[in-house]
């Protein structure tokens, strides 16, 4: 099997060791020297739980790598299951069942676009996920992507290259209207333009 490139992830450098002699025992895995983006598959990073500081990290490296992660930890909570989604982790391996065996599933699903979550966290996120578009999202008409369905019509809209007016005529809105919604979506997005906005939507999965 072809070899999976990963770079490690720990706050305190005798972890961060104890996981690189782990990873350099495996046959299929290769560690990285560079965190070059181009250069790595996974990232692989091990915590005894979710502070302020470790999910700074994985943000961090989750900004800088734009890789998949699998997470080795001792502890996590079911609020904290989002936070790791967001932070691109794909896999979730408790410390206390890790063997190599296991780490290496893990490491193989996240480089295939997989996932590796245990069964009872994965019900705990649904759980959660399902509760945060029951009890914040829906009331304020939004979806999981942050964006309303009145902004996915509009969307959906600019996608078939409408201009604004086009837009408007087909959605009945006025032209005024159509504009606030394009700068309210690309200024709580941060996005640069319509195309920007066009392919965030896309990436989100809602045209």
């Amino acid at each position: 099997m072809e070899q999976v490139r990963v770079t490690v992830c720990a706050l305190d450098p005798i972890t961060r060791a104890g996981l690189t002699n782990c990873l350099e025992s495996l046959s299929e895995v290769t560690v990285a020297a560079s965190r070059s983006a181009d250069e790595i598959d996974v990232v692989v990073a091990a915590f005894d739980r979710l502070t302020s500081n470790t999910v700074a990290m994985l943000r961090t490296t989750a900004n800088e790598v734009a890789k998949p992660i699998v997470l080795v930890i001792d502890d996590i909570k079911e609020a904290e299951l989002l936070t790791a989604v967001e932070c691109r982790v794909v896999a979730i391996l408790p410390r206390t069942a890790v063997t190599d065996d296991r780490l290496l599933h893990g490491i193989r699903a996240a480089a295939s676009g997989g996932a590796d979550i245990p069964p009872n966290l994965l019900g705990q996120l649904l759980a959660h996920t399902e509760r945060l578009h029951r009890e914040v999202l829906a009331p304020n008409g939004l979806t999981a992507s942050s964006l309303s369905a009145r902004e996915i019509d509009v969307l959906r809209q600019m996608a078939d290259a409408l201009d604004t007016n086009e837009i408007a005529r087909h959605l009945r809105y006025s032209e005024r209207t159509v504009k606030n919604i394009i700068y309210a979506i690309t200024n709580r997005l941060s996005l640069r333009n319509r195309s920007h906005a066009v392919a965030y939507a896309m990436r989100a999965g809602v045209i």
